[in-house]
Parts: structure tokens; C-alpha cells; sequence
């Protein structure tokens, strides 16, 4: 018994030459190729096309990728998506995993690994090389931003900066020079990675040091 795997992709003469590859692998046999995601929902309310495997490009004409492989998970999740695509954006291939992709496999990859890859789908429901696993993870687990501790008189300034006040009035309010203020300007828009005043008020905001 071979496990069957659909193919969909838009580029014909890639699409056949998939079809063959797979018709080449032990275990594996091509059932049909599709040109888009439409096509393969189409497809697929004939039950005797509803394959093991699915094979995923994500650039498609009409219905792409990622929104193709979220209908298979929520309507036939017996299906197995495996995304195969020249998309290296770390925001794709995140998108696409989190679409209910069990594995992203670049277009370049040699047979054997592509080989492999269906196997590992089929034994274990998922397959992530390396870069894809440490993508995941990082995802998981953000690193968290150095926390930035601010001084009382840098956040008097800051409630003072998110009103309409000039820096000449802001002085007077805190009782210090013009210079003076342009100094904690320039030292808080440097501390907080901040080019002008409007990042400073969103950054307030954000932060909860100003309500508007």
C-alpha cells in the first residue's frame, strides 16, 4: 500500500515534475496535481480524492496557501499539509505552520530529504527541519526587551512632552532652563530608541505613564 500525496502548485512544468518525483518514492504515489487551492478544495468533495498528504505552494492565483491549508484543518483534518514553497520570510513560514502546515520545505530541497519529510509525516504527523524548529521556538519564547528605568523627572517630562506644551513651557513648569530640557529630550529619545516626539507619546501611552 502507498500513501497518496496531491500536489498543488501553479508552475505546470514544477507541478510534473513533483508528480514524478513522488511516483519515484517507495511509498508514496502521486494522486493529481492542482493549479491552486480552489481547485483542491474542489477536488476534494469527492472523497476518493482526499489523499494523505498535501504538498503546498503558498504564492497561488485565486486562493493561496495559507488560507487553503486553514480550510483543511478545520474541515478535513485527516489531511497532512506540507508546505513546499521558495518563501524564506520568517513571517510566512510562521503563518503557514500556524494555518495547520506540519512541515515548510524550501523548493531547493534535495529528493531525499523531500523523501524523508513524507515519511516523517506520516510516522510522527510532523516535519521541521532545524531552522524551522529554532523559528518555532523563537516564536514561543520572544526575547524580552532590557527593561528601561526612567528617573522621576524623566517621566514628569514625558506627562509634560504628551500635552501640547512647547519646551519653553515645559521648563518653566519644572522650574529648569530650556537647555536643561532639551538635555532630558535627547537623553530619554536615546534610552528609549525614540526619534521625536510622537514615538515619545506613544510610547507613553503604551506604557501607561500618560492617558490621554
Amino acid at each position: 500500500m502507498k500513501y497518496s500525496v496531491v500536489i498543488v502548485e501553479d508552475h505546470i512544468l514544477l507541478s510534473q515534475a513533483l508528480a514524478g518525483l513522488v511516483a519515484d518514492f517507495d511509498k508514496f504515489k502521486t494522486l493529481y496535481v492542482c493549479k491552486n487551492g480552489k481547485e483542491l478544495l474542489t477536488r476534494f468533495k469527492d472523497p476518493k480524492n482526499i489523499p494523505d498528504i498535501v504538498l503546498m505552494d503558498i504564492n497561488m492565483p485565486i486562493m493561496n496557501g495559507i488560507e487553503t491549508t486553514a480550510i483543511i484543518r478545520e474541515e478535513y483534518p485527516q489531511v497532512n499539509v506540507l508546505a513546499l514553497s521558495v518563501e524564506e520570510d520568517e513571517k510566512t513560514i510562521l503563518k503557514m505552520l500556524r494555518a495547520g502546515a506540519k512541515g515548510y520545505l524550501l523548493k531547493d530541497t534535495e529528493k531525499s530529504i523531500l523523501e524523508h519529510a513524507l515519511e516523517e509525516v506520516i510516522e510522527t504527523g510532523y516535519y521541521h527541519t532545524k531552522d524551522v524548529t529554532n523559528l518555532l521556538i523563537n516564536s514561543l519564547n520572544p526575547k524580552k526587551e532590557a527593561s528601561v528605568i526612567l528617573k522621576d523627572r524623566e517621566i514628569e517630562f514625558i506627562k509634560h512632552a504628551c500635552t501640547e506644551r512647547t519646551y519653553k513651557e515645559i521648563a518653566n513648569m519644572m522650574c529648569l532652563s530650556p537647555k536643561t530640557i532639551e538635555g532630558y529630550r535627547d537623553a530619554i529619545f536615546e534610552k528609549l530608541h525614540l526619534k521625536n516626539r510622537t514615538g515619545l507619546v506613544i510610547y507613553a501611552i503604551k506604557n501607561k505613564i500618560f492617558t490621554p
